[in-house]
Formats: structure tokens, C-alpha cells, sequence
């Protein structure tokens, strides 16, 4: 197991964020590495361990493109299981963009651009999830509740329902 492997065990927990601006364009982003190598994806990346899944999204989204965007809600959840060991768990969050111009982090991503879904659904290099949003257009969305707190003897410091 490669070193990037080992270093978050055998429970992965990542985000991606479908970036949709008011065009409805897809924010979307070929990467330097592994299984999405030269790929349309989505921003995507893992949790750290002081921040929510949703707050992750939008650090991923700002870290890869230069976009600043706001959670709108969950569209999703991908889970599966590599070789037999690892529990690959991602959360997909549906966002749209309120500042920021492409500027691209290079050591991760090749490039990134806005896509119309007509688009990308005839490209070859366009992944799985890509196609899937793209053809979809996001239209289920689960509604983040920011007010929930199940009580403070659990000291959850964020709590973030998406209901």
C-alpha cells in the first residue's frame, strides 16, 4: 500500500463539490494523478479531521480552482470498498460560486474550467459522476439545517444536518 494509502488507514471519508454557476455550467478539473489522471472530475479531496464534511468541500473547491463558493446542499454519497480493504466513502455537495477567477493549485491539477452538461456529456475524457451530474443537472438536493444541535453533552464544536 503506497504511502498516501496507509496515512488514512482503512476508512476513507472525501468530498467533491458540483459547482454549478448561473450559466449552469459545471465547475469541473483534470488532475495530475491517480485513477482521474487527464479526467473531467469535480473538485474533490479528504476531510481533515477539524472541519465538517460541507466546510471540506468548499476548501477543496478553493484549493484546486481558485473559486470561492458556498454549500447550497448534499446531492449525494459514493461509497465502495478497494481491493477488499479499504471503505472509500465520498459526500457530494451541490455548490455555486460567489467569488474568485481559474487559477489552478499545479502540483494537483492540469486544468479547470466551467462546462455546459451538453458538453461534457460528449467528451471521452468526462468521468462517471461528471456524466451522471451532468445529464441529472443536480436536481435532488438535501438542504443543509445549520441550527440543529443535538446538546451539549456530546461537544460537538459543528454540527451540520443535510435532511
Amino acid at each position: 500500500m503506497s504511502d498516501s494509502r496507509s496515512k488514512r488507514g482503512k476508512v476513507w471519508l472525501g468530498v467533491s463539490g458540483v459547482v454549478v454557476d448561473d450559466e449552469g455550467r459545471f465547475l469541473v478539473v483534470k488532475k495530475t494523478y491517480s485513477g482521474l489522471k487527464g479526467v473531467w472530475s469535480f473538485p474533490a479531496g479528504f476531510v481533515k479531521e477539524s472541519e465538517t464534511a460541507d466546510q471540506a468541500a468548499v476548501r477543496e473547491v478553493l484549493e484546486e480552482t481558485g473559486i470561492k463558493a458556498e454549500v447550497m446542499g448534499c446531492l449525494g454519497v459514493r461509497t465502495g470498498v478497494i481491493e477488499n480493504r479499504i471503505s472509500d466513502n465520498m459526500i457530494i455537495f451541490g455548490l455555486k460560486p460567489v467569488d474568485g477567477t481559474i487559477q489552478v493549485q499545479e502540483k494537483e491539477i492540469m486544468t479547470a474550467r466551467f462546462m455546459h452538461p451538453e458538453e461534457i456529456m460528449n467528451d471521452p475524457d468526462a468521468s462517471l459522476l461528471v456524466k451522471y451530474f451532468s445529464q441529472n443537472r443536480g436536481e435532488t438536493i438535501l438542504r443543509g439545517k445549520y441550527e440543529e444541535n443535538p446538546g451539549e453533552h456530546f461537544g460537538y464544536t459543528a454540527y451540520h444536518l443535510f435532511l
